[in-house]
Protein backbone atom coordinates (compact mmCIF):
# COMPACT_ATOMS: atom_id res chain seq x y z
CA UNK A 1 0.00 0.00 0.00
CA UNK A 2 1.26 3.68 -0.84
CA UNK A 3 2.62 5.89 2.15
CA UNK A 4 -0.25 8.53 0.86
CA UNK A 5 -3.18 5.29 1.50
CA UNK A 6 -1.59 4.64 4.71
CA UNK A 7 -1.65 8.06 5.77
CA UNK A 8 -5.41 8.71 4.58
CA UNK A 9 -6.47 5.31 6.37
CA UNK A 10 -4.61 6.64 9.61
CA UNK A 11 -6.01 9.75 9.66
CA UNK A 12 -9.60 8.56 8.94
CA UNK A 13 -9.09 5.93 12.51
CA UNK A 14 -7.67 8.89 14.28
CA UNK A 15 -10.98 10.79 13.43
CA UNK A 16 -13.34 7.94 14.09
CA UNK A 17 -11.85 6.70 17.03
CA UNK A 18 -12.47 11.00 18.80
CA UNK A 19 -8.79 11.13 19.89
CA UNK A 20 -5.39 12.43 18.50
CA UNK A 21 -1.96 10.94 17.97
CA UNK A 22 1.08 13.17 18.48
CA UNK A 23 3.06 13.48 15.64
CA UNK A 24 6.32 14.87 14.66
CA UNK A 25 9.90 13.27 15.01
CA UNK A 26 10.47 9.84 15.69
CA UNK A 27 12.02 11.04 19.07
CA UNK A 28 8.51 12.70 20.28
CA UNK A 29 6.51 10.13 18.35
CA UNK A 30 3.88 8.64 20.40
CA UNK A 31 3.81 4.49 20.14
CA UNK A 32 0.38 3.49 19.12
CA UNK A 33 -1.45 0.93 21.47
CA UNK A 34 -1.49 -2.78 20.70
CA UNK A 35 -4.39 -5.14 21.01
CA UNK A 36 -3.50 -8.87 21.61
CA UNK A 37 -6.41 -10.92 19.91
CA UNK A 38 -6.35 -14.73 20.77
CA UNK A 39 -7.70 -16.23 17.55
CA UNK A 40 -8.42 -15.65 14.22
CA UNK A 41 -12.22 -17.35 13.76
CA UNK A 42 -15.01 -14.55 12.76
CA UNK A 43 -15.39 -12.72 16.39
CA UNK A 44 -10.73 -12.31 16.40
CA UNK A 45 -10.91 -11.27 12.32
CA UNK A 46 -13.90 -8.69 13.31
CA UNK A 47 -12.29 -7.07 16.16
CA UNK A 48 -8.97 -6.32 14.27
CA UNK A 49 -10.54 -5.01 11.54
CA UNK A 50 -13.14 -2.90 14.02
CA UNK A 51 -9.69 -1.46 15.35
CA UNK A 52 -8.08 -0.78 12.11
CA UNK A 53 -11.64 1.06 10.82
CA UNK A 54 -12.32 3.00 13.92
CA UNK A 55 -8.80 3.15 15.96
CA UNK A 56 -5.34 4.26 16.27
CA UNK A 57 -5.13 0.66 18.00
CA UNK A 58 -2.95 -1.60 15.96
CA UNK A 59 -4.11 -5.38 16.08
CA UNK A 60 -2.33 -8.28 16.10
CA UNK A 61 -4.09 -11.74 15.55
CA UNK A 62 -2.45 -15.31 16.77
CA UNK A 63 -4.08 -18.24 15.00
CA UNK A 64 -2.31 -21.90 15.71
CA UNK A 65 -3.36 -23.42 12.48
CA UNK A 66 -2.65 -22.50 9.37
CA UNK A 67 -6.40 -20.98 7.90
CA UNK A 68 -8.65 -18.03 8.74
CA UNK A 69 -12.19 -17.51 10.21
CA UNK A 70 -12.20 -20.77 12.80
CA UNK A 71 -14.99 -23.54 11.92
CA UNK A 72 -16.06 -20.48 9.64
CA UNK A 73 -14.20 -21.31 6.76
CA UNK A 74 -13.65 -23.41 3.45
CA UNK A 75 -11.67 -26.92 3.20
CA UNK A 76 -10.90 -27.32 -0.62
CA UNK A 77 -10.71 -31.35 -1.23
CA UNK A 78 -9.66 -31.78 -4.92
CA UNK A 79 -11.89 -28.47 -5.93
CA UNK A 80 -14.60 -29.52 -4.25
CA UNK A 81 -15.16 -27.60 -1.06
CA UNK A 82 -16.29 -28.11 2.42
CA UNK A 83 -18.35 -25.83 4.75
CA UNK A 84 -17.42 -27.40 8.08
CA UNK A 85 -20.78 -26.89 9.73
CA UNK A 86 -22.57 -25.08 7.66
CA UNK A 87 -22.95 -21.13 7.98
CA UNK A 88 -25.86 -19.41 6.62
CA UNK A 89 -25.39 -15.59 6.40
CA UNK A 90 -27.84 -14.01 8.06
CA UNK A 91 -28.60 -11.88 10.95
CA UNK A 92 -31.29 -9.04 12.28
CA UNK A 93 -28.27 -7.14 13.56
CA UNK A 94 -28.14 -4.22 10.72
CA UNK A 95 -24.36 -3.95 11.95
CA UNK A 96 -23.93 -6.88 10.97
CA UNK A 97 -25.60 -7.42 7.55
CA UNK A 98 -24.21 -4.42 6.43
CA UNK A 99 -20.68 -5.71 7.51
CA UNK A 100 -20.63 -8.17 5.19
CA UNK A 101 -22.04 -6.84 2.63
CA UNK A 102 -19.24 -4.13 2.60
CA UNK A 103 -16.77 -7.08 2.72
CA UNK A 104 -18.49 -9.21 -0.50
CA UNK A 105 -21.35 -7.47 -1.86
CA UNK A 106 -24.74 -8.89 -2.55
CA UNK A 107 -25.36 -10.75 -6.30
CA UNK A 108 -28.73 -12.00 -7.40
CA UNK A 109 -30.28 -12.96 -10.51
CA UNK A 110 -33.75 -11.43 -9.00
CA UNK A 111 -33.87 -7.51 -9.08
CA UNK A 112 -36.82 -7.95 -6.71
CA UNK A 113 -35.02 -9.27 -3.72
CA UNK A 114 -35.35 -6.84 -1.30
CA UNK A 115 -34.02 -7.04 2.99
CA UNK A 116 -36.22 -5.64 5.37
CA UNK A 117 -34.64 -3.64 8.77
CA UNK A 118 -36.84 -2.87 11.29
CA UNK A 119 -40.10 -3.31 8.81
CA UNK A 120 -38.78 -1.02 6.86
CA UNK A 121 -37.77 -2.62 3.23
CA UNK A 122 -34.82 -1.28 1.32
CA UNK A 123 -33.67 -2.76 -2.05
CA UNK A 124 -30.66 -4.68 -1.99
CA UNK A 125 -27.34 -3.41 -3.75
CA UNK A 126 -26.82 -6.07 -6.03
CA UNK A 127 -24.16 -5.83 -8.72
CA UNK A 128 -25.63 -5.67 -12.54
CA UNK A 129 -24.10 -9.36 -13.15
CA UNK A 130 -21.80 -12.25 -12.50
CA UNK A 131 -19.19 -10.99 -14.48
CA UNK A 132 -19.09 -7.40 -13.21
CA UNK A 133 -19.35 -8.34 -9.74
CA UNK A 134 -16.51 -10.83 -10.40
CA UNK A 135 -16.38 -13.90 -7.76
CA UNK A 136 -16.47 -12.19 -4.58
CA UNK A 137 -19.96 -11.74 -4.28
CA UNK A 138 -22.99 -13.09 -1.75
CA UNK A 139 -25.44 -15.23 -3.19
CA UNK A 140 -29.06 -15.02 -1.95
CA UNK A 141 -29.85 -19.31 -1.37
CA UNK A 142 -32.89 -20.87 -0.45
CA UNK A 143 -33.59 -22.86 2.46
CA UNK A 144 -34.43 -25.86 3.04
CA UNK A 145 -33.95 -28.15 5.95
CA UNK A 146 -36.03 -32.12 6.47
CA UNK A 147 -35.65 -34.49 9.23
CA UNK A 148 -35.36 -38.22 7.79
CA UNK A 149 -37.39 -40.29 10.41
CA UNK A 150 -38.65 -43.25 9.65
CA UNK A 151 -37.32 -43.83 6.15
CA UNK A 152 -39.74 -40.63 5.69
CA UNK A 153 -38.78 -36.68 4.67
CA UNK A 154 -40.52 -34.14 7.00
CA UNK A 155 -40.08 -30.61 7.06
CA UNK A 156 -38.44 -28.45 9.27
CA UNK A 157 -39.83 -26.79 11.31
CA UNK A 158 -42.19 -29.81 11.29
CA UNK A 159 -45.64 -28.50 9.88
CA UNK A 160 -49.00 -29.55 10.61
CA UNK A 161 -49.58 -29.75 6.53
CA UNK A 162 -51.79 -32.76 5.22
CA UNK A 163 -48.75 -33.83 3.91
CA UNK A 164 -47.61 -34.18 7.27
CA UNK A 165 -50.29 -35.85 8.83
CA UNK A 166 -50.37 -38.41 6.01
CA UNK A 167 -46.91 -39.61 6.73
CA UNK A 168 -47.46 -39.19 10.73
CA UNK A 169 -50.74 -40.91 10.34
CA UNK A 170 -53.89 -39.69 11.54
CA UNK A 171 -53.89 -41.72 15.02
CA UNK A 172 -50.45 -40.33 15.38
CA UNK A 173 -51.04 -37.22 15.25
CA UNK A 174 -53.86 -36.89 17.12
CA UNK A 175 -52.07 -38.23 19.94
CA UNK A 176 -49.61 -35.57 19.15
CA UNK A 177 -52.63 -32.75 19.70
CA UNK A 178 -53.53 -34.37 22.83
CA UNK A 179 -49.78 -34.68 24.35
CA UNK A 180 -49.05 -30.58 23.53
CA UNK A 181 -53.08 -29.74 24.79
CA UNK A 182 -51.60 -30.97 28.22
CA UNK A 183 -48.44 -29.16 28.07
CA UNK A 184 -50.39 -26.11 27.34
CA UNK A 185 -52.87 -27.18 30.34
CA UNK A 186 -50.01 -28.34 32.57
CA UNK A 187 -47.45 -25.92 31.81
CA UNK A 188 -43.75 -26.89 33.10
CA UNK A 189 -42.92 -23.37 34.41
CA UNK A 190 -39.40 -22.48 34.45
CA UNK A 191 -37.60 -25.44 32.45
CA UNK A 192 -34.40 -26.30 34.18
CA UNK A 193 -33.39 -29.31 31.62
CA UNK A 194 -33.18 -29.62 28.18
CA UNK A 195 -35.85 -32.28 27.89
CA UNK A 196 -38.08 -29.74 29.55
CA UNK A 197 -37.85 -27.17 27.71
CA UNK A 198 -38.92 -29.32 24.19
CA UNK A 199 -42.10 -30.78 25.73
CA UNK A 200 -42.80 -26.90 26.95
CA UNK A 201 -42.53 -26.26 23.27
CA UNK A 202 -43.63 -29.29 21.60
CA UNK A 203 -45.42 -32.14 23.99
CA UNK A 204 -43.54 -35.30 24.98
CA UNK A 205 -44.95 -37.36 21.93
CA UNK A 206 -43.89 -34.47 19.19
CA UNK A 207 -40.50 -34.08 21.04
CA UNK A 208 -39.41 -37.79 21.33
CA UNK A 209 -40.32 -38.29 17.57
CA UNK A 210 -38.47 -35.43 16.13
CA UNK A 211 -36.36 -33.98 18.64
CA UNK A 212 -34.70 -36.30 21.26
CA UNK A 213 -32.59 -38.68 19.40
CA UNK A 214 -30.80 -35.81 16.98
CA UNK A 215 -30.04 -33.94 19.86
CA UNK A 216 -29.35 -36.56 22.32
CA UNK A 217 -26.52 -37.58 19.48
CA UNK A 218 -24.89 -34.26 19.17
CA UNK A 219 -24.29 -33.98 22.85
CA UNK A 220 -23.48 -37.64 23.48
CA UNK A 221 -26.28 -37.36 26.95
CA UNK A 222 -29.85 -37.58 27.92
CA UNK A 223 -31.71 -34.16 27.35
CA UNK A 224 -32.16 -34.50 30.85
CA UNK A 225 -28.84 -33.76 31.68
CA UNK A 226 -28.20 -30.70 29.59
CA UNK A 227 -29.15 -27.29 30.75
CA UNK A 228 -32.75 -25.92 28.91
CA UNK A 229 -30.55 -22.53 28.38
CA UNK A 230 -29.05 -24.42 25.37
CA UNK A 231 -32.82 -24.63 24.34
CA UNK A 232 -33.78 -20.98 24.89
CA UNK A 233 -30.63 -19.99 22.63
CA UNK A 234 -30.55 -22.50 19.65
CA UNK A 235 -34.90 -22.66 19.24
CA UNK A 236 -35.99 -19.90 21.42
CA UNK A 237 -39.32 -18.70 20.10
CA UNK A 238 -39.98 -21.42 17.86
CA UNK A 239 -43.23 -23.65 18.40
CA UNK A 240 -45.77 -25.31 17.37
CA UNK A 241 -48.07 -22.23 17.31
CA UNK A 242 -45.99 -20.21 15.38
CA UNK A 243 -45.10 -22.64 12.73
CA UNK A 244 -48.74 -23.10 12.11
CA UNK A 245 -48.87 -19.16 11.83
CA UNK A 246 -45.99 -19.00 9.59
CA UNK A 247 -47.57 -22.20 7.40
CA UNK A 248 -50.28 -20.38 7.45
CA UNK A 249 -48.80 -17.08 6.43
CA UNK A 250 -46.94 -18.42 3.54
CA UNK A 251 -50.51 -19.61 1.97
CA UNK A 252 -51.83 -15.66 1.83
CA UNK A 253 -48.50 -14.50 0.68
CA UNK A 254 -45.11 -13.82 1.36
CA UNK A 255 -41.98 -11.23 -0.11
CA UNK A 256 -38.82 -12.02 -1.30
CA UNK A 257 -36.93 -10.80 2.16
CA UNK A 258 -33.70 -12.50 3.04
CA UNK A 259 -33.15 -11.01 6.64
CA UNK A 260 -37.20 -11.19 7.50
CA UNK A 261 -36.23 -9.87 11.04
CA UNK A 262 -39.68 -10.65 12.14
CA UNK A 263 -39.25 -14.51 11.18
CA UNK A 264 -37.64 -16.63 13.75
CA UNK A 265 -34.98 -17.96 12.30
CA UNK A 266 -36.06 -21.52 12.08
CA UNK A 267 -38.72 -20.42 9.19
CA UNK A 268 -36.09 -18.00 7.41
CA UNK A 269 -36.51 -19.24 3.54
CA UNK A 270 -33.91 -17.47 2.26
CA UNK A 271 -29.99 -16.39 3.24
CA UNK A 272 -27.13 -15.08 2.01
CA UNK A 273 -23.74 -17.16 1.18
CA UNK A 274 -20.26 -16.34 0.07
CA UNK A 275 -20.00 -17.77 -3.38
CA UNK A 276 -17.34 -19.84 -2.81
CA UNK A 277 -18.04 -20.56 1.01
CA UNK A 278 -17.60 -19.40 4.80
CA UNK A 279 -13.93 -19.19 4.14
CA UNK A 280 -14.11 -17.03 1.25
CA UNK A 281 -15.45 -14.33 3.30
CA UNK A 282 -12.58 -14.79 6.53
CA UNK A 283 -9.92 -14.44 4.04
CA UNK A 284 -11.17 -11.46 2.64
CA UNK A 285 -11.28 -9.77 5.74
CA UNK A 286 -7.70 -11.38 6.89
CA UNK A 287 -6.21 -9.76 3.61
CA UNK A 288 -8.16 -6.30 4.39
CA UNK A 289 -6.23 -6.55 7.76
CA UNK A 290 -2.98 -7.03 6.79
CA UNK A 291 -3.59 -4.33 3.79
CA UNK A 292 -4.34 -1.38 6.75
CA UNK A 293 -1.09 -2.43 8.51
CA UNK A 294 -2.66 -5.46 11.45
CA UNK A 295 -0.08 -7.84 12.22
CA UNK A 296 -1.58 -11.93 11.06
CA UNK A 297 0.52 -14.49 12.73
CA UNK A 298 -0.86 -17.88 11.84
CA UNK A 299 1.03 -21.56 13.55
CA UNK A 300 1.45 -19.48 16.55
CA UNK A 301 0.08 -20.85 19.71
CA UNK A 302 -0.60 -18.45 22.94
CA UNK A 303 1.64 -20.64 25.99
CA UNK A 304 0.63 -18.01 28.68
CA UNK A 305 -0.79 -14.94 29.82
CA UNK A 306 1.38 -12.84 32.45
CA UNK A 307 -0.63 -10.40 34.30
CA UNK A 308 0.13 -7.51 36.64
CA UNK A 309 -2.66 -6.90 39.41
CA UNK A 310 -6.04 -6.00 37.52
CA UNK A 311 -4.28 -6.12 33.81
CA UNK A 312 -2.91 -8.62 31.48
CA UNK A 313 1.07 -7.12 30.38
CA UNK A 314 1.96 -9.64 27.39
CA UNK A 315 1.23 -13.16 26.43
CA UNK A 316 4.00 -15.85 25.35
CA UNK A 317 3.23 -17.31 21.66
CA UNK A 318 5.31 -20.74 20.18
CA UNK A 319 5.66 -20.99 16.27
CA UNK A 320 4.26 -24.36 15.87
CA UNK A 321 6.86 -24.76 12.70
CA UNK A 322 9.80 -23.66 14.81
CA UNK A 323 8.97 -24.10 18.40
CA UNK A 324 10.39 -20.83 19.25
CA UNK A 325 8.91 -18.67 21.78
CA UNK A 326 7.73 -14.44 22.22
CA UNK A 327 6.40 -12.80 24.48
CA UNK A 328 4.40 -9.70 22.67
CA UNK A 329 3.42 -6.75 25.04
CA UNK A 330 -0.32 -5.50 24.51
CA UNK A 331 -2.46 -2.94 25.85
CA UNK A 332 -5.33 -4.79 25.12
CA UNK A 333 -6.18 -8.62 25.10
CA UNK A 334 -8.83 -10.07 23.26
CA UNK A 335 -9.38 -14.09 24.03
CA UNK A 336 -11.37 -16.36 21.90
CA UNK A 337 -9.42 -19.34 22.61
CA UNK A 338 -11.64 -21.83 24.69
CA UNK A 339 -12.14 -20.54 28.23
CA UNK A 340 -10.58 -23.75 29.71
CA UNK A 341 -7.50 -23.12 27.75
CA UNK A 342 -7.67 -19.20 28.97
CA UNK A 343 -7.59 -19.99 32.73
CA UNK A 344 -5.06 -22.50 32.48
CA UNK A 345 -2.41 -20.12 30.77
CA UNK A 346 -3.19 -16.97 33.08
CA UNK A 347 -0.35 -16.76 35.24
CA UNK A 348 -2.27 -14.94 38.13
CA UNK A 349 -3.67 -15.99 41.75
CA UNK A 350 -6.55 -17.84 40.39
CA UNK A 351 -8.84 -19.68 43.47
CA UNK A 352 -9.03 -23.07 43.54
CA UNK A 353 -12.86 -22.87 42.66
CA UNK A 354 -12.44 -20.97 39.36
CA UNK A 355 -9.90 -23.93 38.17
CA UNK A 356 -12.21 -26.55 39.33
CA UNK A 357 -15.02 -24.69 36.79
CA UNK A 358 -12.62 -24.24 34.19
CA UNK A 359 -11.59 -27.79 34.32
CA UNK A 360 -14.89 -29.02 34.45
CA UNK A 361 -16.39 -27.06 31.25
CA UNK A 362 -16.81 -29.29 28.71
CA UNK A 363 -17.00 -29.46 24.93
CA UNK A 364 -18.44 -31.59 21.92
CA UNK A 365 -16.18 -32.45 19.17
CA UNK A 366 -17.24 -33.10 15.75
CA UNK A 367 -16.43 -35.11 12.38
CA UNK A 368 -17.40 -34.20 8.29
CA UNK A 369 -16.83 -37.01 6.47
CA UNK A 370 -17.49 -35.64 2.64
CA UNK A 371 -18.32 -38.20 0.10
CA UNK A 372 -18.62 -37.12 -3.77
CA UNK A 373 -21.34 -39.51 -5.08
CA UNK A 374 -22.13 -40.47 -8.62
CA UNK A 375 -25.74 -41.41 -7.94
CA UNK A 376 -28.39 -40.74 -5.16
CA UNK A 377 -31.44 -42.08 -4.24
CA UNK A 378 -33.52 -39.16 -3.99
CA UNK A 379 -34.16 -35.51 -5.33
CA UNK A 380 -32.41 -33.41 -2.69
CA UNK A 381 -33.07 -30.06 -2.62
CA UNK A 382 -32.12 -29.34 1.12
CA UNK A 383 -28.93 -27.89 2.52
CA UNK A 384 -29.33 -29.57 5.93
CA UNK A 385 -30.76 -33.13 6.69
CA UNK A 386 -31.11 -34.17 10.24
CA UNK A 387 -30.60 -37.50 10.99
CA UNK A 388 -33.46 -38.61 13.41
CA UNK A 389 -32.72 -42.22 13.48
CA UNK A 390 -31.29 -44.38 16.09
CA UNK A 391 -29.95 -47.08 14.06
CA UNK A 392 -27.39 -45.23 12.69
CA UNK A 393 -24.35 -42.70 14.15
CA UNK A 394 -24.82 -40.09 11.49
CA UNK A 395 -26.61 -36.76 13.46
CA UNK A 396 -26.53 -34.31 10.15
CA UNK A 397 -25.88 -34.40 6.40
CA UNK A 398 -25.13 -31.41 4.35
CA UNK A 399 -25.76 -31.19 0.32
CA UNK A 400 -23.01 -28.55 -0.67
CA UNK A 401 -24.29 -28.29 -4.31
CA UNK A 402 -27.47 -26.38 -2.32
CA UNK A 403 -25.34 -23.83 -0.38
CA UNK A 404 -23.67 -22.89 -3.42
CA UNK A 405 -23.27 -24.46 -7.04
CA UNK A 406 -19.67 -22.97 -6.72
CA UNK A 407 -18.91 -25.75 -4.06
CA UNK A 408 -19.01 -28.43 -6.16
CA UNK A 409 -16.38 -29.05 -9.24
CA UNK A 410 -18.60 -31.39 -11.27
CA UNK A 411 -21.94 -30.21 -11.39
CA UNK A 412 -23.09 -34.21 -12.56
CA UNK A 413 -22.19 -35.46 -9.04
CA UNK A 414 -23.50 -34.59 -5.57
CA UNK A 415 -21.33 -33.60 -2.77
CA UNK A 416 -22.44 -34.20 0.88
CA UNK A 417 -21.13 -34.15 4.20
CA UNK A 418 -22.22 -36.57 6.88
CA UNK A 419 -21.52 -34.80 10.35
CA UNK A 420 -20.75 -36.81 13.53
CA UNK A 421 -20.74 -35.89 17.04
CA UNK A 422 -18.85 -37.20 19.74
CA UNK A 423 -15.93 -36.43 22.02
CA UNK A 424 -12.42 -36.64 21.87
CA UNK A 425 -12.27 -39.71 23.98
CA UNK A 426 -14.86 -41.62 21.93
CA UNK A 427 -14.11 -44.42 19.94
CA UNK A 428 -15.29 -42.39 16.62
CA UNK A 429 -12.85 -39.72 17.10
CA UNK A 430 -10.07 -42.41 17.18
CA UNK A 431 -11.44 -44.22 13.90
CA UNK A 432 -8.92 -43.51 10.63
CA UNK A 433 -9.64 -42.19 8.34
CA UNK A 434 -10.23 -45.56 6.36
CA UNK A 435 -12.46 -46.47 9.01
CA UNK A 436 -14.57 -43.64 9.32
CA UNK A 437 -14.99 -43.20 5.24
CA UNK A 438 -16.54 -46.93 5.71
CA UNK A 439 -18.87 -46.29 8.79
CA UNK A 440 -20.17 -43.35 6.11
CA UNK A 441 -21.00 -45.47 3.33
CA UNK A 442 -22.16 -48.07 5.23
CA UNK A 443 -24.96 -45.56 6.59
CA UNK A 444 -25.72 -44.03 3.33
CA UNK A 445 -26.57 -47.30 2.18
CA UNK A 446 -28.35 -48.61 4.98
CA UNK A 447 -31.10 -45.20 5.45
CA UNK A 448 -31.67 -45.76 2.01
CA UNK A 449 -29.48 -42.49 0.19
CA UNK A 450 -27.19 -44.37 -2.14
CA UNK A 451 -27.82 -48.70 -3.20
CA UNK A 452 -23.79 -49.01 -2.94
CA UNK A 453 -20.34 -48.38 -1.77
CA UNK A 454 -19.85 -47.87 -5.90
CA UNK A 455 -22.28 -44.92 -5.71
CA UNK A 456 -19.04 -42.88 -4.30
CA UNK A 457 -16.28 -41.72 -6.48
CA UNK A 458 -14.75 -40.31 -3.71
CA UNK A 459 -14.18 -39.55 0.28
CA UNK A 460 -12.43 -37.08 3.02
CA UNK A 461 -12.82 -36.70 6.37
CA UNK A 462 -12.16 -33.58 8.55
CA UNK A 463 -11.90 -33.42 12.87
CA UNK A 464 -12.67 -30.49 14.35
CA UNK A 465 -12.13 -30.05 18.22
CA UNK A 466 -14.59 -27.81 20.54
CA UNK A 467 -16.45 -27.12 17.95
CA UNK A 468 -19.65 -26.89 20.40
CA UNK A 469 -18.95 -25.24 23.80
CA UNK A 470 -21.76 -27.84 26.58
CA UNK A 471 -24.02 -26.32 28.68
CA UNK A 472 -23.36 -29.40 31.23
CA UNK A 473 -20.13 -30.61 33.23
CA UNK A 474 -19.60 -27.30 35.53
CA UNK A 475 -21.32 -24.91 33.16
CA UNK A 476 -23.75 -23.77 36.09
CA UNK A 477 -21.46 -22.46 37.76
CA UNK A 478 -19.64 -20.26 34.81
CA UNK A 479 -20.62 -17.36 36.64
CA UNK A 480 -17.25 -17.59 38.72
CA UNK A 481 -15.71 -17.51 35.56
CA UNK A 482 -16.92 -14.29 34.70
CA UNK A 483 -17.05 -12.60 37.68
CA UNK A 484 -13.17 -13.43 37.83
CA UNK A 485 -12.15 -12.68 34.38
CA UNK A 486 -14.45 -9.66 34.53
CA UNK A 487 -11.33 -8.37 37.29
CA UNK A 488 -8.68 -7.48 34.29
CA UNK A 489 -9.98 -4.51 33.32
CA UNK A 490 -8.32 -4.91 29.57
CA UNK A 491 -9.13 -8.51 28.86
CA UNK A 492 -12.20 -9.32 26.60
CA UNK A 493 -13.63 -12.85 26.18
CA UNK A 494 -15.36 -12.86 23.09
CA UNK A 495 -16.99 -14.92 20.60
CA UNK A 496 -18.52 -18.96 20.80
CA UNK A 497 -15.34 -20.61 22.74
CA UNK A 498 -14.03 -17.63 24.08
CA UNK A 499 -17.28 -17.20 26.34
CA UNK A 500 -18.50 -20.58 26.10
CA UNK A 501 -21.66 -19.80 24.88
CA UNK A 502 -23.05 -21.45 21.73
CA UNK A 503 -23.04 -18.29 19.79
CA UNK A 504 -23.89 -18.22 15.73
CA UNK A 505 -21.43 -16.02 14.04
CA UNK A 506 -23.47 -12.94 13.92
CA UNK A 507 -22.98 -13.34 18.00
CA UNK A 508 -19.49 -13.97 17.90
CA UNK A 509 -18.89 -10.52 15.75
CA UNK A 510 -21.11 -8.78 17.69
CA UNK A 511 -19.02 -9.03 20.81
CA UNK A 512 -16.02 -7.96 19.17
CA UNK A 513 -17.37 -5.13 18.03
CA UNK A 514 -18.90 -4.04 21.08
CA UNK A 515 -15.18 -5.14 22.99
CA UNK A 516 -13.70 -2.20 20.30
CA UNK A 517 -16.73 0.03 21.21
CA UNK A 518 -15.71 -0.22 24.95
CA UNK A 519 -11.87 0.07 24.74
CA UNK A 520 -12.38 3.62 22.88
CA UNK A 521 -15.23 4.63 24.87
CA UNK A 522 -13.13 3.02 28.08
CA UNK A 523 -16.06 1.04 29.44
CA UNK A 524 -14.30 -1.45 32.15
CA UNK A 525 -17.21 -3.51 32.99
CA UNK A 526 -18.16 -6.55 30.80
CA UNK A 527 -22.25 -6.52 31.06
CA UNK A 528 -22.70 -5.53 27.68
CA UNK A 529 -20.82 -7.97 26.21
CA UNK A 530 -22.25 -10.88 28.39
CA UNK A 531 -25.35 -9.36 27.66
CA UNK A 532 -25.34 -9.94 23.38
CA UNK A 533 -27.17 -13.11 22.81
CA UNK A 534 -29.14 -13.28 25.83
CA UNK A 535 -32.34 -11.95 24.22
CA UNK A 536 -33.01 -15.63 22.75
CA UNK A 537 -33.31 -14.27 19.63
CA UNK A 538 -32.32 -15.98 16.08
CA UNK A 539 -31.04 -19.00 16.69
CA UNK A 540 -31.39 -22.51 15.20
CA UNK A 541 -31.22 -26.13 16.23
CA UNK A 542 -27.56 -27.74 15.22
Amino acid sequence: MANESRSNIAESRKKAWGKSVVLGTRKNRVEPKKAIIIGGGPAGLTAAYEFLKTSDVEPIVIEMSDHWGGISRTVDYKGNKIDIGGHRFFSKSDVVMQWWNDILPIYSENSDIKLTYRNATTNVKIAPNAEAAGDKVMLVRKRKSRIFFNHKFFDYPISLTPKTVGKIGYFNTLLIGLSYLRSVIFPIKNPKTLDEFFISRFGRRLYEMFFKDYTEKVWGIPCSKISAEWGAQRIKGLSIRKTIAHYLKGIFGKGNDVNQKNTETSLIEYFLYPKFGPGQLWDEVASRIEERGGQLRQNTRVVGLKTEGNSVTSVLVENLESGATEEISGDYFISTMPVKELIANLDADISANVREVANGLLYRDFITVGLLLRNINFELEDNWIYIQEPYVKVGRMQVFNNWSPFLVKDKDTTWVGLEYFCNEDDAIWKKSEAEMKTLAISEMVELGFISSAGDVLDATVIKMPKTYPAYFGSYDRFDEIKSYTDQFENLFLVGRNGMHKYNNQDHSMLTAIQAVQNIGKGILTKDNLWAINTEQEYHEEK
